[in-house]
């Protein structure tokens, strides 16, 4: 059995307009002058204190987690507005349909995002079944911390060397390496391919295409070249 674990945010849904969109609504909210986008979208993967006390490393405890409650609710609402949606990358949702129908494989997820967020996502897009296991930043240490694939291999009975990470970030490719775990990175979401790649990632897709060509080789033969 292998097991494939994907990001959510900028690897299987684009929603960089939804998070800029919510952070500078919670700065705002604040009083706060909200970061440049690029800085927003750099610590995307990070858990979401994590990510505000990387903007704002001035600010207290206090005020951190006040600010990152503030994101939530903006967030929350901007959800709830129907011209806003976090669409899935082209050629993704066909690709994890593909691999679900494997039955040497099975999926998993493992992202800085709440539980509900990746709910909602994978309700609206009918793929809830198709997720062995959800690792998300309710109940674990912040990426590149090995706990959530830890956990995700532990519950799919898998090891190091049947698993196999895809992120967009080096805080995904940096929690792959911390458990032992090959990575692919993909240049489609919010950290560099060359950063990617420098971070220990095995390879750096730059369409769904080539990640299928790496993944049904990792499922027929547990290992790929490279």
């Amino acid at each position: 059995m292998k097991l494939i674990v994907f990001d959510c945010d900028g690897t299987l849904v684009d929603s960089q307009h939804m998070i800029v969109a919510a952070m500078e609504r919670a700065f705002a909210g604040r009083s706060l002058a909200a970061p440049p986008r690029d800085e927003i979208l750099s610590v995307v993967g990070l858990s979401l204190s994590l990510a505000v006390s990387r903007l704002v490393p001035h600010l207290d405890e206090a005020s951190i987690h006040a600010l990152a409650e503030d994101y939530k609710g903006a967030f929350a609402d901007l959800r709830r507005d129907p011209a806003q949606r976090e669409p899935f990358y082209p050629g993704v949702r066909e690709a994890l349909l593909e691999l679900s129908a494997i039955d040497r494989i099975v999926l998993g997820v493992a992202t800085g995002k709440s539980r509900r967020g990746v709910a909602a996502i994978l309700a609206r897009e009918e793929l809830s079944d198709l997720f062995h296991t959800i690792q998300t930043a309710d109940t674990h240490p912040s990426k590149p911390d090995p706990s959530m694939l830890l956990t995700a291999m532990e519950e799919a009975g898998c090891g190091p060397q049947d698993t196999l990470m895809i992120g967009d970030t080096t805080f995904d490719i940096g929690m792959a390496v911390a458990a032992n775990v090959r990575a692919i990175g993909v240049s489609w979401g919010y950290h560099p391919a060359e950063a990617l790649a420098q971070s220990g990632a095995h390879s750096v897709v730059h369409n769904a295409d080539a990640l299928m060509a790496e993944l049904r080789t990792f499922s027929n033969q547990g290992h790929m070249a490279g």
